[in-house]
């Protein structure tokens, strides 16, 4: 019969396995604190040492004025209060999140979720977040991966914030245009009108964090986070994995 030791040196070796989720590297033993990611690989998404607008999360000169947003932003009109991303859409971070929307990559993108919660969390905390809703995938999107990286990435959020994890209450009703887009302007255009509230959701003055992995131009956040102050979101402020 299996002691305890031995039980949860199997169970950290399910969750936590010895290959890095990210870059496949091989380590000596299971480190549950790197989350199954490999200590280079977790420095380097880390290793956030850039200037940040706080209203959209982009990079920015070292003596660019952001108090009320950097001049790329400014002239926008945001329907969430401010933003934050683990770091810049490169190297690694790029690398794992490409990882994380193609299956198997749920395990990973739970495991970026817990790194983000982590590394953001005294800000996230500051914000009084009450509820976390991931940017929801169409359902053919859903259908076709197998699950909404978001949604992952919120869920363990939500549990270091210790706040509501209701993914349900929002749903994507517009499918995504797989081409890029030719400019920022058709990318504002493609997403209006994309989400919707399921009939009877409310969020009743609370503040919600809104999930995604990548913001590039604000667009699907913009739009996202407008359908939540529909719902009676009082405030809805930003997490992403990157920014491009």
């Amino acid at each position: 019969m299996w002691g305890f030791a031995e039980l949860a040196r199997g169970a950290a070796q399910w969750l936590y396995p010895n290959a890095c989720l990210i870059c496949d590297a091989p380590e000596a033993e299971p480190n549950p604190l790197r989350h199954g990611v490999c200590s280079n690989c977790h420095g380097s998404i880390t290793a956030e040492s850039a200037s940040v607008c706080p209203r959209c999360a982009a990079t920015v000169g070292p003596h660019t004025d952001v108090s009320d947003g950097c001049p790329a932003c400014r002239p926008r009109s945001f329907a969430f209060s401010k933003a934050f991303r683990l770091g810049p859409y490169e190297n690694r971070l790029k690398e794992a999140i490409l990882r994380i929307k193609h299956s198997p990559g749920e395990p990973l993108a739970e495991r970026l979720g817990e790194i983000l919660a982590e590394e953001r969390l005294s800000v996230l905390k500051a914000c009084g977040i009450q509820v976390v809703v991931p940017v929801p995938l169409h359902w053919r999107r859903r259908w076709s991966r197998g699950f909404n990286q978001a949604a992952a990435l919120a869920r363990e959020i939500a549990f270091s914030l210790g706040a509501a994890f209701e993914p349900g209450r929002m749903r994507r009703i517009k499918p995504a245009v797989q081409h890029l887009q030719p400019s920022a302007a058709a990318r504002w255009e493609n997403i209006r009108g994309a989400f919707a509230c399921r009939s009877g959701a409310s969020f009743a003055g609370r503040t919600v964090l809104l999930v995604d992995d990548v913001m590039t131009t604000g667009s699907t956040a913009d739009e996202a986070a407008r359908t939540l102050r529909r719902a009676g979101a009082g405030e809805v402020v930003v997490a992403v994995l990157a920014r491009a």
